[in-house]
This record gives structure tokens, sequence and C-alpha cells, in this order.
């Protein structure tokens, strides 16, 4: 396959699409074959797919896995910039009045851009609508999000500020206007840059609605200590980012500033867990310190007295801790409908 720069041996239909797909590519070989299946066999069909390789170190396998697609869909490739480059790039060569976007290890049901349009096609002022998502670890089903984040309301900036909505990017299908009106994805942020991005459209009145029905298939990862430590970094990040920039209400003020705070223990805390598991208890002491003088709580004095007295007891307390709630985990997945089944991605 060839880049965009040239456009040699990708076939684009020449009639103007509906829907962009946008899918960014970075070591997804082994499940991008599956997320664009999954866009073939959609029953709504007047789309077109844009694939965008972020520098991905896979590129050959990347590519050999696309191949029987090539002549359906639009493939760019970039230098490694992150994914908000990435979908920002496939935004901007796009041709469809509405952006659908995909990650590359996620998979739609059939019915998923059918039924977002028709949220449009009943309310001609909407700009973007998202579903509920059925979330897999290693193909085996964990739950459904909106079970996890019940979503209360209409979407609002203060709603997703206070996480009553929490939107999943695969399962968003939103009017690319609006996407250029707000400046598109900040292309300084690798981490909770789709937050940041729902937060502006919100701050802008663009309308926003949510599907109850489980549309899209999200595989997590595997949630290393290190991931949610960075998360809640680049989450604290867009907050500061709301307070730094939006015009705002005295409410909603004070309501970001809770989350930054909330947020700085979040990661004291994560903190003190990873240097805990490394043995390293004057860290994991100072960083307690930290938390505990944000929002102390009792396990923070527990946490606390442990690493005073009897550290050692405490880290391997935690670390058996971690090993009975996996194995919990694993074993309550098997007892329900829905839990302990395989879910067919291929």
């Amino acid at each position: 396959m060839q880049d965009a720069s040239t456009q040699e041996g990708i076939s684009r239909v020449t009639r103007q699409p509906m829907v962009s797909v946008v899918i960014p590519a970075y070591n997804s070989s082994q499940f991008i074959a599956a997320a664009v299946e999954s866009i073939r066999r959609q029953t709504f069909s007047d789309y077109e797919i844009i694939v965008v390789n972020d520098g991905s170190p896979d590129t050959p396998d990347l590519e050999t896995a696309l191949q029987p697609f090539s002549s359906k869909l639009h493939y760019l490739r970039q230098e490694n910039r992150g994914p908000s480059a990435a979908r920002n790039l496939g935004i901007r060569n796009a041709r469809g009045h509405y952006i659908a976007f995909l990650d590359s290890d996620d998979v739609w049901l059939p019915h998923h851009l059918s039924e977002q349009l028709g949220h449009f096609g009943n309310d001609s002022t909407l700009g973007l609508a998202y579903a509920n998502n059925a979330q897999i670890k290693n193909g085996e089903y964990l739950h459904d999000a909106f079970d996890r984040f019940p979503q209360r309301g209409p979407v609002t900036l203060e709603s997703l500020l206070e996480y009553r909505c929490v939107v999943n990017t695969s399962s968003v299908v939103v009017v690319r206007e609006a996407l250029l009106e707000v400046g598109l994805f900040d292309e300084e942020m690798w981490r909770c840059e789709d937050f940041d991005l729902w937060l502006r459209l919100a701050e802008r009145s663009v309308k926003m609605t949510y599907d109850p029905g489980v549309q899209v298939v999200h595989r997590l990862g595997a949630g290393l200590a290190s991931d949610k430590e960075r998360m809640k970094t680049a989450r604290q990040a867009v907050f500061q980012k709301v307070l730094a920039k939006m015009t705002l209400e005295p409410r909603q003020v004070e309501l970001v500033k809770v989350k930054i705070r909330d947020l700085e223990k979040e990661i004291a805390v994560e903190v003190a867990k990873r240097h805990l598991r490394a043995g390293s208890y004057d860290e994991a002491f100072a960083a307690v310190e930290r938390a505990k003088s944000l929002k102390p709580d009792m396990r923070l004095r527990l946490a606390k007295s442990g690493l005073r007295y009897c550290p050692d007891l405490l880290r391997w307390c935690y670390g058996r801790y971690l090993e009975l709630r996996q194995s919990y985990r694993h074993k309550s997945r098997a007892v329900s409908r829905k839990k302990g089944q395989q879910i067919d991605l291929a």
C-alpha cells in the first residue's frame, strides 16, 4: 500500500459519502482487519474508510492486514505524532458530512451507523451522537459501559465535567463542520484528547445525545498501574486547561477546582502504590503524606501507619490483595448471563 502523498494503488469512490470513518492506527496490525471488517458489515453503506498510520512500528504487518481492503479505503501515513494528529489528518482528508471514529482495536456492531444516523434524521439540530459499548478483555465480556457509568440527563458541559455523561470515542458520530469550528483535537495531548474535544464542543453549545443500546465492542488493554497514573495526570491536565481557557460560571469553576484537587490526590495514591510495589518505602510514604494532605481518609491513615511500622508486611498484603481481586473478577465474570462468554471479533 502507498501513503496519501501518492495515492498509488488506493481506490476511492468519487461520489461524496455521507459518513467518513476515521481509524488511527498504531501497533494495531493484530486487530485492524476486524475493525475494518466491522465497518464493511454495516447495514448502512454510504461511507468511506480512512486509516491513518501514525508512524506505526508494525507498518509492514499493518499494511499486510489492510491489503484485502486496499480498494475500499483511503490510507494515510504520517510520522508518529499521536492519536490527536492522526485523527485530525483523517478529518482534514474526509469528504463526508459526518465523521465517525473507530479505534483500531474496537469493532462496531452491524447496526451502529444506521442507529446513530437515525438520531440525526430525527433532529436536524443535533451535532454529535454516541452510544453504549460492551467492554471486553482478552475476548471476554466484562460489562456494558453504561452499567458502570450510567448516563444521566442531557449532555452538557457540566454533565461532562461531572462524569454524568461519559463519551466513548469509537461510538461517536459527529458533524464534521462542528469539529472544524472548535479546532479539532488538541495535538499537544496524547491522552484524554477526546475528553478535551467533547468539552470544547459542549462549550460551543453543540447539541449531543446518546443511545443506551450497545453498538460497539470496546477492547480494554492490560490496565497497568502506570497507565492509570498517566491517565489521571492527563485528565487533570484537561481540567486545568478548562479552568485556564473556558469562560465558566462560578459553580463550574468550583466544580473544576474540586476535580483537579481530587485527581491530585488520586495521582498521589497511584504514585504511592507504584513505590510500594517496588519496595521504595520512603517514596511511598511521601506520596501517602501528599494524598493525605489533600483529602485525608481512613485508608490513607492505615497506609501511613503500615509504611511507618511494618512496610514489608504492607507490601505483601497489597500484593496478595491484587491477586485475590484479579481472581475474584475472573470468577465473577463466569456466573452472570453474559460474563464468561467469548466474543467473536473476527
